[in-house]
């Protein structure tokens, strides 16, 4: 994978988790499948819409998904949380990506990095744990860093990243593998770098 890093002298670094740092999407698309399929969801679940989704809050990819295959749901949370325990069952699946990682650590030996991810805390941290990165990483950003309802595609958890990484959003560098994220950090006044999230 090369990864296409603008020029510029960027103060701090964001990543997006899930697709970005560790190679979760496939894992986390079979969760999601299986987690449909127990739903009610009578066919296979439409992977690429799938993958246009990722950064999104998984209450709402619940209820997306619901409205895309037309299945009704009375509780999209209960969907979300069985998601969830099939994900945390999987993290051996888990694989880093390995230039990304790369490229952070080697910008950490001088300059501040951060995680900003769609995922909540009690899922994005054990990943993080169990990928080896939590020590790469003090800075995480979860949709519980901000208000309800302003995860990506809105700009907030990277303006919140660059807060606490102490550095103007117009000098961090983002490296994000979807559109929502993407947007966002654009909206953040941030650069971005694309991660081909389907390899």
């Amino acid at each position: 994978m090369q990864l296409d890093i603008p020029p510029g002298d960027f103060a701090g670094y964001i990543f997006d988790l899930d697709g970005t740092l560790i190679d979760t999407m496939p894992v986390h698309y079979r969760s999601w499948d299986a987690a449909m399929r127990h739903a009610g969801l009578a066919e296979t679940l439409d992977e690429d819409y799938f993958y246009a989704l990722g950064g999104v809050p998984s209450l709402q990819v619940a209820e997306l998904l619901a409205a895309k295959h037309g299945l009704p749901i009375s509780s999209p949370e209960e969907i979300a949380e069985h998601k969830e325990r099939l994900y945390l069952d999987r993290f051996s699946e888990i694989t880093l990506i390995e230039p990304v990682v790369a490229f952070a650590r080697k910008v950490a030996q001088t300059r501040p990095v951060a995680i900003a991810t769609g995922g909540t805390p009690d899922i994005a941290l054990p990943a993080i744990a169990a990928a080896g990165l939590a020590g790469l990483f003090s800075i995480v950003v979860t949709p519980h860093d901000v208000a309800p309802g302003r995860g990506k595609p809105h700009p907030d958890m990277f303006l919140e990243a660059a807060r606490r990484l102490g550095v103007a959003p117009e000098l961090c560098l983002v490296f994000e593998d979807a559109e929502p994220g993407i947007r966002a950090a654009r909206a953040a006044g941030m650069q971005v770098v694309r991660v081909a999230s389907r390899r």
